[in-house]
C-alpha cells in the first residue's frame, strides 16, 4: 500500500496526516517541535512501510524536519505552498483551514502532483547558499549606510560629493572639512560614525570573499573556470541553483534565473522582451559575468557583444543575449559536476554519509573539514593567503580559461 504523509510545519508544532493512494485519511498525529519530534513521527509512522513524506516549504519552516527525515533515509517531497493552498480550494470535503486540514492538503498535492522535488541531503551547495545570502545581506547594508552617509555630506560640505562612496576619500574630505557652527559639528560627529560603520561593512565583505573562496574551492565545482565567474558569482549560482536535476534542460535553467526572454508577439510579428521572472539574485549573478567579459575586449564574451552589436541589437540586447550564452554554460557546468559526483559516489560503492539519528540534521556536517583548494578569480584573504599559494602553481593562466561558445 502506497502511503503519503502530508506534513504542515510551524514554529511551535508538525501536524502529520497520513492518506493511502484512494486519499482516504489513515491516521492523523500532531507534536511540538522539540528535540524529540522526528522520533515520535518515524515512531508513529512504522505502521506504513511503504510511506512518503510530503513536507510543505522544505526549505523553509520544514527546513531541518526534511533534512532529518532525508538523513534516517525517508522519501521527502517538497510540496510548494500554493500547490498545497490550490488542493485545499478544490477539495470536495472540509476545507476550513486548519493544521489538519492543511497537512491533508498537502498529502493530496503530492499524490495528484506529477513532479515534484525530492528531498536531498544538503552538502557544499547548502552551504553557499547561505554564505550568499549573508553577502547579500551585508551588501544592502553597506548601500543603505553609503546612502544615508552621502546624505550628510551633502548637507555638511559645498558642493558636495560626486563619484561613488569610499572610505578613503571620505575619511580625507571630512578631514579637509572644518565645521561652522554647532549643527555642522553634528553634521560632521554623524557622518564620522558613518564612516566608522562603512569601514565595518567593508572589511566584513572582505574577510567573507575569502570565506566564499574556500567554499567554492571545497566544492571543486567546474562553474569557476567560465571567464569572469569567480567565488562570489560561483556562490550564488551553485548554491541558488541547488540539485540541477531539477531542470530537465538549460531553457528550464534560463527560464529560472531570468535569462530568457519572454514571447510577447502578436500576430504574424514575433516579439520578445525582458523577462522580470526568476530569481533577481540568480540574474544578478549572471549580470556581472557578462559585464566582466564585456570589458575584457580580449574574451569571447566581448567578441560575441560585439557581434550582436554588429547584427543592429542594442547594448542591453545584446548583453542579455550574452548572459543567456553564460547561463547554458553555467547548467552545463553543474550538470557535469553533478554527474562526476555520482560516478564517484558509485565507484566508493554507494552514497555513503551518515545512517541518520533523531536528533540532528546530517546538513549539520555538510561543511567541508579540509576543503580541497582549486583556482579562483579573486585574491584570499590574509587569514588563508597560506592555504591559497598552496594552489596558486596549478591555477590556469587566463588564456587557459573556458568560455561560453558563441553562436
Amino acid at each position: 500500500m502506497v502511503v503519503t504523509i502530508g506534513i504542515d510545519p510551524h514554529k511551535g508544532s508538525r501536524t502529520a496526516v497520513a492518506l493511502d493512494e484512494h486519499e482516504t485519511v489513515l491516521g492523523q498525529l500532531r507534536v511540538r517541535t522539540g528535540a524529540d519530534q522526528l522520533a515520535r513521527l518515524c515512531e508513529w509512522a512504522k505502521a506504513w512501510p511503504g510511506r512518503t513524506w510530503a513536507v510543505e516549504n522544505a526549505s523553509g519552516l520544514g527546513y531541518l524536519l526534511s533534512q532529518q527525515l532525508v538523513a534516517t533515509g525517508e522519501k521527502v517531497v517538497d510540496v510548494p505552498p500554493k500547490l498545497a493552498a490550490r488542493a485545499r480550494l478544490l477539495d470536495n470535503g472540509d476545507a476550513n483551514e486548519n493544521d489538519p486540514n492543511d497537512a491533508r492538503s498537502v498529502a493530496v498535492a503530492a499524490l495528484r502532483a506529477k513532479h515534484l522535488s525530492e528531498v536531498a541531503k544538503e552538502d557544499h551547495a547548502a552551504v553557499m547558499r547561505l554564505w550568499a545570502r549573508r553577502r547579500k545581506d551585508l551588501t544592502s547594508s553597506r548601500t543603505r549606510v553609503a546612502n544615508r552617509l552621502h546624505a550628510v555630506i551633502l548637507e555638511l560640505v559645498p558642493g558636495g560629493y560626486t563619484g561613488e562612496i569610499y572610505a578613503t576619500k571620505v575619511a580625507r574630505l571630512l578631514e579637509a572639512t572644518e565645521p561652522a557652527g554647532a549643527v555642522a559639528g553634528a553634521r560632521k560627529e554623524l557622518a564620522e560614525e558613518l564612516l566608522g560603520d562603512l569601514r565595518r561593512l567593508d572589511a566584513q565583505l572582505k574577510e567573507l570573499k575569502g570565506r566564499l573562496a574556500l567554499v567554492v574551492a571545497a566544492s571543486r565545482t567546474t562553474a569557476t573556470k567560465i571567464f569572469g565567474v569567480g567565488p562570489v558569482v560561483a556562490a550564488i549560482a551553485v548554491g541558488l541553483t541547488g540539485d540541477v536535476g531539477r531542470f530537465p534542460d538549460k531553457d528550464h535553467f534560463a527560464a529560472y534565473n531570468g535569462s530568457a526572454p519572454i514571447e510577447v508577439s502578436s500576430g504574424p510579428k514575433k516579439i520578445y522582451r525582458l523577462s522580470m521572472r526568476g530569481s533577481r539574485q540568480l540574474d544578478h549573478a549572471l549580470h556581472m559575468a557578462a559585464v566582466t567579459q564585456v570589458r575584457h575586449r580580449h574574451s569571447e564574451g566581448r567578441a560575441y557583444y560585439d557581434r550582436k552589436v554588429a547584427e543592429g541589437k542594442t547594448g542591453k540586447e545584446a548583453l542579455r543575449a550574452l548572459k543567456r550564452r553564460i547561463s547554458d554554460a553555467l547548467y552545463a557546468a553543474m550538470v557535469a559536476d553533478a554527474r562526476r559526483e555520482r560516478q564517484e559516489s558509485q565507484a566508493s560503492g554507494g552514497p555513503g554519509g551518515q545512517t541518520g539519528n533523531g536528533s540532528v540534521a546530517c546538513a549539520a556536517g555538510s561543511h567541508p573539514t579540509g576543503p580541497a583548494l582549486r583556482p579562483s578569480h579573486s585574491r584570499a584573504n590574509p587569514k588563508t593567503t597560506a592555504l591559497r599559494q598552496a594552489a596558486r602553481s596549478s591555477q590556469p593562466r587566463p588564456d587557459q580559461r573556458k568560455i561560453p561558445k558563441a553562436s
